[in-house]
């Protein structure tokens, strides 16, 4: 306990004699953790974005008769990349096509008979399984067509990879350069007392005791800087959602608190174990050299 309380003491006298670069550490961290947060915000919302378009992507298949439309419908069912199955009525199809026709709907009693196919509405699980579903509607003798936008689920499915892939490399890079920044400082800190640590070394003071004062002062770098970020994000991120969405209302994004409290989680726990890491790699070497002989 007394060792604690020492490299306690000691880790705030050494960042207070280097106030300066402690300061820009904790500046250059918390923009760092700021960009990872940003990003893996931007990420998440490409996803949600992309995810409820998906919920809402449809296939129609044509068909002739009930029967042939509950057999399609069962065979649907079975697939693992279906979400939902609807069948819809001839008579149900040209009650929605009235509807969406307004003014125009008389046009169509115009026909005499209904002239529209039992259809089944398929919903798939992901835009990139819709390929795969129209292939087996074509396989279907029974099927007469298949109406499903195609190339929006080809965007969507392009949109969402791209997005996972840019947000991957962007948070790579921010944790890299968050590693390096600390680990810069924590050296500076050490070779400044480089003759105090031989000393003690010399006396007998164990690699712990020596290198403990120097780890704290990195985890509590690495936790100041993904706190700030925290508290940046936690400001903003309520008020541009809002923003967005009432530019975009058709689109959803990501407002649960228990996400963002993950989020918040990870970033605090990312700050503290590279802050750990790196300053335990910088005075590991140090006294590694300082400790072989002459």
């Amino acid at each position: 306990m007394a060792t604690f309380r020492y490299a306690l003491r000691d880790t705030f006298r050494t960042m207070g004699s280097h106030w300066g670069v402690s300061f820009l550490t904790l500046l250059t961290a918390s923009a760092v953790f700021f960009l990872v947060g940003a990003t893996a915000l931007f990420s998440l919302n490409i996803k949600q974005v992309t995810s409820s378009i998906e919920g809402d992507l449809t296939i129609q298949a044509f068909v002739d008769s009930v029967e042939e439309c509950r057999a399609v419908a069962d065979a649907m069912r079975r697939l693992p990349w279906v979400s939902s199955v609807k069948i819809i009525s001839p008579d149900d199809a040209l009650l929605k096509l009235k509807a969406k026709l307004g003014n125009q709907a008389k046009a169509v009693t115009l026909l005499g008979k209904n002239p529209l196919p039992w259809t089944v509405d398929i919903g798939a699980k992901k835009a990139q399984d819709v390929p795969s579903i129209v292939r087996e509607l074509l396989s279907q003798p029974s099927v007469d067509d298949v109406v499903y936008a195609g190339a929006l689920a080809e965007r969507l499915a392009r949109v969402s990879e791209l997005s996972g892939r840019v947000a991957a490399v962007v948070l790579i890079i921010a944790v890299v350069v968050s590693a390096l920044v600390l680990f810069n400082t924590i050296r500076i800190a050490v070779y400044s007392r480089k003759q105090e640590i031989s000393v003690m070394l010399l006396v007998g003071a164990t690699r712990l005791y020596v290198a403990m004062p120097f780890v704290l002062q990195g985890v509590f770098l690495g936790l100041g800087g993904s706190l700030v970020a925290i508290g940046i994000i936690h400001l903003f991120y309520g008020d541009i959602i809002a923003s967005v969405s009432s530019a975009l209302p058709l689109l959803r994004f990501v407002t649960d608190w228990d996400v963002l409290y993950r989020l918040y989680g990870i970033l605090l726990g990312t700050g503290v174990v590279v802050g750990w890491l790196c300053s335990w790699m910088a005075v590991s070497r140090f006294i590694r050299q300082a400790m072989r002989p002459m």
